[in-house]
């Protein structure tokens, strides 16, 4: 079949049809187009009143989007404690990008959750099981650095190389160097099947 032409417009006008009867998806669908300026003048804070709106009725894109917002001062007034409680509506969702944020918050003590890296580190692996590569970036730096797990070289080496085959230029570069501190303290870590030099 014939591709459809892009019509930002008709898109817009559309979500609007759904949102004003109150269906979640489109209102946050709507917000992206605010936000983007597609089909509709670009608009921070109509995004995200539109994004609260659909956060309210329990979408989990919606909540983790307007988590963001708080947490980067867009569209609304910078509120780190309401950014965690929305990444963590969004997390129990099982919304990996979200749960990778709560980790970072959790890890970092910030939006008034307590310094925990323990709790970040359980979040990163919930967010690895889907293959979110700043998850393994992170959670890779965590086993390298032993913080609140024991250090494990060869963990911090394998979630390296899943971020890294993803294009993680942080895994790369951190792998790579991994690599020659160990050939030069002479410990061989264990190589993933079929590794080459690529990156």
């Amino acid at each position: 079949g014939k591709m459809m032409p892009q019509d930002d417009d008709e898109a817009a006008r559309l979500f609007r049809r759904a949102a004003e009867q109150g269906h979640s998806l489109a209102q946050c669908s709507l917000g992206q187009c605010h936000a983007e300026g597609k089909g509709v003048p670009q608009d921070d804070r109509e995004a995200a009143r539109l994004y609260r709106l659909a956060a309210n009725k329990g979408h989990a894109a919606a909540q983790h989007v307007i988590g963001r917002c708080y947490a980067s001062v867009r569209g609304v007034s910078q509120d780190d404690r309401e950014a965690a409680r929305l990444f963590g509506l969004a997390a129990e969702h099982g919304l990996a990008i979200a749960q990778f944020d709560l980790a970072v918050f959790c890890e970092d003590g910030m939006g008034g959750l307590p310094q925990d890296v323990g709790e970040a580190t359980r979040l990163y692996r919930l967010a690895v099981e889907t293959g979110h590569a700043g998850a393994q970036f992170n959670l890779a730096h965590i086993y390298r650095e032993g913080t609140g797990v024991p250090q494990d070289i060869g963990e911090a080496a394998r979630y390296y190389r899943l971020a890294a085959g993803q294009g993680n230029v942080l895994a790369q570069l951190n792998l790579g160097k991994l690599l020659l501190q160990e050939a030069a303290a002479e410990r061989a870590l264990p190589a993933a099947p079929g590794e080459a030099v690529r990156f």
